[in-house]
């Protein structure tokens, strides 16, 4: 769990410092993500980039990166977007187009761009990338904010 933060230390953040905090705790506390071998490249207020290379593991009957896998990190990258508020956000919906197949060893980054965000709802579009730069999947999620805050914040 991770330590909590003051009212007055979050009023001194800009929204990129505090994207960063709060992804810094979410990494921390996300074993699926590490294990997976992701590597958070970039978070900014409603923005991330990961990056994750396609391991022998990963691949499916056919040779090719699981379609699974890509989600997971698309899935993943849209997480540290939207809850790069500090307010604790969960996925209330999401779909994925898988538009090419994605090699053995190769190198995958996903990009999360918020969209809208009114009230406690959010719309990210995820684009996964491989190593050449070319788009293998295309990613929609929508959040919900829910209670509390993924950095405790003291009064």
């Amino acid at each position: 769990m991770s330590a909590s933060i003051s009212t007055q230390t979050l009023d001194d953040m800009t929204p990129d410092e505090l994207a960063r905090a709060t992804a810094q705790a979410m990494y921390e506390a996300d074993g699926c993500s590490r294990a997976l071998g992701m590597e958070l490249l970039d978070v900014r207020a409603g923005y991330a980039r990961l990056r994750m290379a396609v391991r022998p593991e990963f691949l499916n009957g056919h040779q090719i990166c699981h379609g699974g896998l890509i989600f997971t990190l698309a899935d993943s990258t849209f997480a540290f977007a939207c809850n790069s508020y500090n307010l604790n956000t969960v996925a209330s919906g999401c779909s994925i187009e898988f538009l090419r197949p994605v090699q053995p060893d190769d190198v995958l980054t996903a990009e999360a761009v918020e969209q809208v965000l009114s009230g406690r709802n959010g719309i990210y579009d995820i684009r996964v990338t491989n190593r050449a730069g070319e788009t293998v999947a295309v990613f929609r999620g929508k959040s919900a904010q829910i209670r509390g805050n993924v950095i405790p914040v003291e009064a």
